[in-house]
């Protein structure tokens, strides 16, 4: 096992951090927030793509919710994962919990109920947020076989990252919590 990734050492709440040569073109320069990973496997969300197919005003048409905040036109929709594309996920701040919500690390759930994207359309529900369709699995494992591979790096998380930097920004950022920058590094697998 790669060193931080032994048995018992989950990577949830943390960042994968797409390697420079990651060649799956849907993770390509991507940042995912891990939501939950354990021995069967790992769950997260992708936060720095956006889906210009729909917007958040469409989605809610869709799904018969009415939107009477005018706020709402900002909000994006992110591609979570090539995983359940048509799926809804909002990971958000503890500021907004119910029955349903999955609280994850330090300050940062997600829900994946319709009644939380009710409470966004009227303007209320968590500060921070991020609207995802998708999502990114990986079966026992396989998320430990692709860090060993080279595929990505870790990172802890934060609110800022999250939640404030624009998605052309985070993957950089990403970085640069690392210490150094991504065309630094060789997409090769290798061993010393």
């Amino acid at each position: 096992m790669a060193e931080g990734i032994g048995t018992g050492d989950y990577l949830g709440g943390k960042l994968l951090v797409a390697m420079p040569g990651m060649r799956d073109p849907r993770f390509s320069q991507s940042v995912v927030y891990i939501c939950a990973h354990n021995k069967d496997g790992a769950m997260g969300l992708v936060i720095n793509r956006l889906i210009d197919s729909i917007t958040f005003p469409e989605l809610l048409e869709q799904l018969g919710i009415a939107r009477p905040a005018p706020t709402i036109e900002d909000i994006q929709v992110h591609f979570g994962g090539p995983v359940e594309s048509s799926r809804g996920f909002v990971l958000h701040s503890t500021d907004f919990s119910n029955e349903a919500t999955l609280h994850v690390d330090h300050g940062v759930s997600v829900t994946a109920t319709v009644d939380i994207l009710e409470q966004i359309a009227v303007g209320e529900g968590p500060e921070s947020r991020i609207l995802a369709l998708g999502y990114a699995g990986w079966r026992s494992g396989q998320l430990e076989s692709e860090i060993l591979a080279n595929g990505w790096l870790h990172v802890d998380a934060d609110a800022d990252l999250l939640f404030d930097i624009d998605c052309e920004d985070k993957w950089e950022q990403a970085f640069s919590k690392l210490g150094f920058a991504p065309e630094l590094l060789s997409g090769d697998a290798g061993h010393a």
